[in-house]
């Protein structure tokens, strides 16, 4: 599942998984969206793998779907664009049921489908300009794609849910982690040093305990 746009680093029962499109700030075009599914779904026959850390290469975590890269809409149609949108939201189901803890460190933006991999993670640490945006609703979509409007009010509650999601305001870290959203906020350096010891812990706990 090594990709150029997907590096992962498995060693000590712990995956590094990195987005690596860092001049499209890690968009998820089609390549990008295969590796990240693949990948996911096969955790699932892994126990040499025990928990995931999620990071973006660059300065962003995920700008979401690569616009750029998407065939005219036109050309695709309904149907098409549905297949774009069930495609990304397969790795969102993929992720909740690897059994592997996961761990994201966002850094910059998590925009969009980019908000959607930092919601469907289990614990968030983001750096000082970190933010995160339901941003489909900015390009005439809905605020309910990629599974956001299912983990979103679950997390923070109805209304500030709906307030996100039918505006495609920025969270930012700070207020992610008023919410709850996020559990540190600190400079990247601290934020993958964070993430570091949380391995450490996890790792120490019982392999089948770990597996929630």
């Amino acid at each position: 599942f090594m990709t150029d746009v997907l590096r992962i680093e498995e060693r000590d029962a712990t995956a590094w998984v990195t987005l690596n499109r860092p001049d499209r700030l890690n968009a998820l075009d089609d390549t990008l969206t295969t590796a990240l599914r693949s990948y996911f779904e096969s955790l699932k026959r892994r126990s040499d793998v025990r928990v995931v850390v999620l990071q973006g290469a660059g300065r962003a975590f995920c700008a979401g779907l690569d616009l750029q890269a998407l065939t005219d809409p036109v050309t695709l149609g309904a149907e098409g664009m549905l297949r774009v949108q069930r495609e990304i939201r397969d790795i969102m189901i993929a992720m909740r049921r690897c059994p592997q803890p996961i761990v994201n460190v966002i850094q910059g933006a998590a925009s969009g489908g980019g908000m959607a991999l930092a919601l469907a993670s289990d614990i968030r640490l983001m750096t000082d300009d970190a933010r995160m945006n339901a941003a489909f609703i900015k390009v005439g979509l809905t605020g309910c794609d990629m599974g956001v409007s299912y983990f979103l009010p679950r997390m923070v509650g109805s209304s500030v849910a709906a307030e996100y999601l039918l505006t495609g305001r920025f969270i930012t870290a700070q207020k992610a982690l008023a919410l709850g959203l996020a559990s540190h906020v600190g400079t990247l350096e601290a934020m993958q040093a964070e993430a570091r010891s949380l391995v450490d812990d996890m790792l120490a706990a019982s392999p089948l305990g770990l597996q929630f």
